[in-house]
């Protein structure tokens, strides 16, 4: 169950400037994390998913322009500058990034990282204390023979347990907030199985509050309590697991369900979702999904809807004709229906 806020994210707005003009990446994004919590943030590349959380640590360039706030225990993170943000990174809020290759150094063994990262929070801490931590962590992460596993380096490692020491390293300061970007992505399904498990694991042990970054629906079903759907840089649904699954309330949540395979119909072929994302530099007025959307209206292409609440109050969307939505909608016969009246029209 869900505890007290730890972190209080409001109108979030991400800005780079660009030889073609100023590119939106992230546009007024709110919301709020209390400890125990899981919160997947889902959307298609390019929605402002990282960015959003990228700003909250202070890892965007300096050519962007952050507007909005983060409060983290009464302190606005935005606000910090870099020394003073080095208090809370790696410390009191983690970081899983989306490659593990990257992220470790390949030149140091993955012990020596993991005892690094130890010791930044801990100065006090002697060396063998660090390293016994660190093969503490990789054992709780379930990599083999953590002793010697590691006094290896990152490329002695397969991509799934790379993945894991990277999870070890986000946990070993005991985190209150972690925050994992595309941590299953390139991996195979039972390496994913293996890596959430792990994610879970981190969170037992730590207790921490989680913001999982994905672009599969499928993969935070088990896992998130709530859901925050992007699309073009903003939020466009917010709900809890079943309300979003059972009950969706903007069309691009529903694309997105109907483009995962079930095993409850005979259909091969998936429903994609027709089109591309808008570009963020020069957004056309009205519902930026209003090109790819089946319930297209006049009022669509005109203003763009606000997140509200719908027939619930913890279930919010942005979109003019969400009602239409209410009831038992299959996502398949939604797109497809779709697709061939736009083929006949055309």
């Amino acid at each position: 169950m869900a505890g007290e806020l730890l972190l209080e994210v409001t109108d979030l707005s991400v800005d780079f400037p660009s030889d073609d003009g100023v590119v939106h990446a992230v546009r007024g994004v709110s919301y709020g994390l209390s400890s125990g919590e899981v919160l997947a943030i889902v959307g298609e590349s390019g929605s402002g998913k990282s960015v959003s959380c990228l700003a909250l640590m202070g890892l965007l360039p300096k050519t962007a322009r952050i507007q909005g706030s983060a409060v983290y225990r009464g302190t606005d993170l935005l606000s910090l500058k870099p020394k003073e943000l080095n208090a809370y990174r790696g410390n009191r809020i983690a970081m899983i990034f989306q490659d593990p290759m990257t992220s470790l150094n390949p030149v140091y063994s993955v012990g020596w990282q993991l005892a690094e990262a130890v010791k930044a929070h801990h100065k006090d801490m002697s060396k063998s204390d660090a390293w016994t931590r660190a093969v503490d962590l990789l054992q709780l992460v379930n990599i083999p023979n953590p002793q010697s596993r590691a006094k290896n380096y990152p490329h002695e490692f397969s991509g799934g347990m790379r993945q894991r020491a990277v999870i070890a390293m986000a946990m070993a300061n005991d985190p209150e907030v972690i925050i994992a970007d595309e941590p299953t992505t390139a991996l195979d399904v039972t390496v994913q199985a293996q890596v959430l498990e792990t994610l879970e694991t981190a969170q037992e042990e730590t207790g921490a509050a989680m913001v999982l970054i994905t672009h599969d629906l499928g993969v935070v079903a088990g896992v998130a309590d709530r859901i925050l759907v992007m699309y073009a840089g903003k939020p466009v649904e917010v709900s809890t697991v079943d309300e979003v699954f059972y009950n969706p309330k903007m069309p691009y949540t529903l694309g997105l369900l109907g483009s995962l395979p079930r095993l409850d119909t005979e259909e091969e072929m998936l429903t994609p979702i027709q089109g591309s994302p808008p570009s963020l530099v020069n957004l056309p007025p009205g519902c930026p999904f209003s090109p790819r959307c089946p319930l297209v209206a006049d009022v669509c292409l005109e203003t763009e809807p606000p997140l509200e609440v719908t027939s619930s109050a913890d279930h919010l969307a942005a979109c003019h004709r969400w009602r239409e939505l209410e009831g038992d909608v299959d996502a398949r016969d939604f797109f497809e229906a779709t697709h061939v009246d736009a083929e006949t029209t055309s």
